[in-house]
């Protein structure tokens, strides 16, 4: 049985004449944390794109469970990707059921997505009244509702206070424990260090470094010594 949820060989995404994405190979194993690490413009977002099939590789191949992507494998992934997609003139439960009828999914999948993120006590609030902490969190919610063995967050902690991150890293290492595979992109260190287990370093489309963080990496020196020798070569 393969350990990997989801693998990439050699995909690129060219946009015109500029490659975004280029000759990337990656490997994301079952139940872990995979935290994609890169300054902005890097090209974390692209290829978090294409895993969730919002937009297709110019080439290349990416695999989900052993087998070639197809459009049916959105069904066991669930994504955020910049911002919540809410309707903001309803409520928490309204935005959740709206997603599971177009989804076929019971309303009773709804109370148990607001119960993991801890929002049963404003599922009846406008979310034109959340924080941004809340909405992130009823973002998450949304990705949840399929029940996914794959959830893509890209940037999740942008905005958030001190506590909202805090919360925020908490719940993506219950999901890993419960069985979902995470992908976390990030530009901060700090934040992917005290949640991932593996990492990737992405910079100008390309994927230079990927392994397991040790219990004592710096990461910080990490990130720095292969960038700069990229930036060098």
């Amino acid at each position: 049985m393969d350990e990997y949820i989801i693998k990439t060989n050699n995909v690129s995404k060219k946009f015109k004449k500029t490659y975004a994405i280029k000759d990337l190979s990656m490997s994301v194993r079952k139940n872990s944390v995979y935290g994609l690490l890169g300054p902005n413009g890097a090209g974390k977002s692209t290829l978090l794109k294409m895993i969730t099939g919002i937009i297709r590789p110019t080439s290349g191949e990416i695999l989900f469970n052993n087998h070639s992507w197809t459009r049916k494998d959105l069904l066991d992934i669930g994504s955020l990707i910049e911002s919540p997609p809410l309707y903001e003139n309803l409520t928490a439960f309204e935005n959740l059921k709206v997603r599971a009828t177009l989804m076929g999914i019971s309303t009773n999948r709804c109370h148990e997505v607001l119960q993991k993120m801890d929002l049963m006590d404003t599922k009846n609030k406008k979310t034109s009244d959340f924080s941004l902490g809340m909405k992130q969190r009823l973002g998450i919610a949304l990705a949840l509702l399929n029940n996914p063995q794959l959830l893509v967050l890209d940037e999740p902690t942008n905005g958030l206070d001190p506590f909202g991150i805090e919360e925020l890293r908490k719940m993506i290492r219950t999901f890993a424990e419960s069985g979902i595979s995470v992908i976390i992109s990030s530009h901060i260190l700090s934040e992917v260090q005290q949640v991932a287990d593996d990492i990737g370093i992405i910079y100008n489309g390309s994927l230079l470094y990927q392994d397991t963080i040790a219990a004592n990496e710096n990461l910080e020196q990490l990130f720095m010594d292969v960038v700069r020798k990229e930036r060098e070569s």
